[in-house]
């Protein structure tokens, strides 16, 4: 049998992050918002440079994926 995550199931939170000059929102749940920080900061680099980096990846494609789930494969494979 599974158990909850400590906390409780958490829905997506919205937050607005700069892409070449312009805001975007993006909604993810906590846990994506607090890998997506921890992976920025052990890059050095700013939360919306790293946004922007997954970005410019997933736009490669025949049929990008929306950022948010781009975001959220890309931490699941980072780990």
């Amino acid at each position: 049998m599974i158990t909850a995550p400590a906390g409780g199931f958490q829905g997506p939170v919205k937050r607005s992050v700069t892409i070449a000059g312009h805001q975007t929102s993006i909604s993810l749940e906590p846990v994506f918002w607090q890998a997506l920080e921890a992976a920025a900061v052990e890059r050095t680099l700013p939360l919306s440079a790293l946004v922007a980096e997954i970005d410019a990846v997933r736009i490669v494609g025949t049929a990008p994926p929306n950022l948010a789930s781009a975001i959220r494969t890309w931490l699941f494979v980072q780990s």
